[in-house]
């Protein structure tokens, strides 16, 4: 390739990084395409847990965002399964507000976590959960509490979050930080699930693979703008 031709292809990538860089995205962008799993309408990507449809009666549309109607607690499961991938999704809870995403989930036990991990997504400030950091926002869920890079907007307003599952490397993101990194194996985890609530559980987090759950808490949360991408 001619010198001018290489510097001007160096200059194209470092200004891709400027925009990226003054739009605040600092977390890393992993290559191929991205599919919406709800982006304001369809909802054919999902269906209830353990059930074939869509649970209309506790999942609502509301302004473009996928919403909880309080009361009975339906999860809503992916029709699809992932293993490697990136899941890009915005959530906000009223007060004291309570939810999670979980993945790698089998539908073989009575409730989604049992057997997926969870993305913690909680209002901190008025729920328990918030007073420890293992069970705070952006936590996996009772075993890894989020670090010190994590910043929650205030109630009412949306959140931003990933998931990062890619060869069995695990990372929870809040807000453009990485706020959770794990290893899906590794002994760290293996003994916290010990000394947790799962440790009677022999099939949570047995897989690599499986659906991923947005769960239904009996309350209210809204989540909106939800894509994934197979790595």
């Amino acid at each position: 390739m001619p010198a001018m031709r290489m510097i001007e292809k160096v200059s194209a990538g470092l200004g891709l990084l400027g925009v990226l860089a003054a739009a605040g995205c600092n977390c890393p962008c992993l290559g191929g395409e991205s599919t919406a799993l709800f982006t304001g309408k369809d909802t054919s990507a999902w269906r209830g847990y353990k059930q074939q449809n869509f649970p209309t009666n506790n999942w609502v549309i509301d302004n473009g965002a996928l919403k909880t109607v309080p009361g009975q607690a339906v999860d809503l499961v992916t029709r699809e399964t992932y293993k490697d991938f990136d899941l890009s999704f915005e959530w906000k809870v009223p007060p004291g507000g309570n939810s999670g995403v979980m993945y790698n989930v089998e539908e073989s036990g009575s409730a989604p976590w049992h057997t997926g991990p969870e993305y913690q997504v909680l209002d901190d400030a008025k729920h328990p959960d918030g007073r420890n950091p293992k069970t705070a926002a952006g936590s996996l869920y009772a075993l890894i509490a989020p670090n010190e890079k994590r910043t929650l907007k205030p109630v009412g307003e949306w959140n931003q979050s990933r998931i990062v599952s890619n060869k069995g490397k695990v990372e929870h993101w809040l807000n453009g930080a990485k706020v959770v990194e794990f290893d899906w194996s590794s002994p760290q985890v293996r003994e916290e699930i010990k000394k947790s609530k799962f440790k009677d559980m022999p099939t949570f987090m047995s897989k690599t693979e499986g659906h991923i759950v947005f769960q239904h808490h009996g309350e209210e949360v809204w989540f909106r703008n939800i894509t994934v991408k197979k790595l």
